[in-house]
């Protein structure tokens, strides 16, 4: 299961509409690993600036690889975690997780950074089975 969802908020989805807010918070608490990367993406561009900010270094665990994959994989939580963070999101491999702002500005940045050149340059090894 890729979220521990509440009684509360899943008797929202039974009646219809879901509150966006509620939804965050479930993938907050469910994926922490994942909301902590993508949160220190986050503050890492804020501070930075530039481009984009990304995460090159492994998930410590494959608990940690799956809650990466379960939180961009799912266009429903990608989707959220971008409107809540004022973000794009980007994924390579298995756990370089990139954002990028909203200005149209980066977007042939973000362009290379998906694009299948890129990650066939992002391959190794050690990335073979991840």
């Amino acid at each position: 299961m890729s979220l521990d969802v509440s009684p509360a908020l899943l008797e929202q989805a039974e009646r219809g509409e879901v509150d966006e807010a509620a939804f965050v918070d479930c993938v907050r608490t469910s994926l922490p690993y994942a909301w902590e990367m993508i949160s220190s993406l986050v503050a890492q561009l804020k501070v930075d600036g530039g481009s984009f900010a990304d995460n090159q270094t492994p998930p410590p665990d494959e608990r940690a690889r799956g809650q990466l994959l379960r939180a961009l994989a799912s266009d429903a939580i990608r989707g959220a975690l971008q409107r809540h963070f004022g973000v794009r999101l980007a994924f390579q491999n298995c756990h370089r997780v990139a954002v990028f702002p909203l200005d149209a500005s980066v977007d042939e940045t973000l362009a290379r950074f998906t694009s299948v050149r890129s990650q066939l340059l992002n391959q190794s090894p050690e990335f073979r089975d991840c």
